[in-house]
């Protein structure tokens, strides 16, 4: 009966257990897929315990840490960042998002749109009447 209520009073102190001591890794290389610079270059995180590095789209690198689970601070930028539980995307206070690539943007290409032959000949042009 002790050890239970040990155990409870542990927990509700909030102890950290095996499973919140895991952090998550945010090394790789992302992509900014909103409020972006250059969406054809990537982004890379290096991550040493709760130290970072961020290089940007446009190529600038700046040092950042986990300051509190979930949430990263870049003092340089005076900005901070929250990232998911998965390490898969980090969302800046001013709007940006970097979503982790994992081979997902390989085959993805910007065409321009295609030139229809004549204006209105579209899929959705009224048909004419002949003269």
């Amino acid at each position: 009966m002790k050890a239970l209520i040990t155990v409870l009073v542990m927990a509700a102190a909030g102890v950290p257990n095996l499973a919140s001591a895991q952090g998550v890794n945010l090394t790789g290389q992302y992509r900014c897929i909103r409020v972006c610079t250059d969406v054809t270059t990537p982004a890379f995180v290096t991550q040493n315990g709760s130290n970072l590095r961020l290089s940007t789209t446009g190529g600038q690198s700046t040092y950042a840490w986990v300051d509190y689970p979930g949430h990263i601070w870049i003092e340089p930028w005076y900005e901070g960042a929250l990232y998911s539980p998965d390490g898969m995307v980090i969302q800046f206070d001013r709007g940006a998002v970097w979503q982790r690539d994992v081979g997902q943007f390989d085959d993805a290409r910007i065409l321009p749109p295609v030139a229809s032959e004549r204006p209105g000949s579209g899929p959705y042009a009224r048909a004419r009447k002949p003269r």
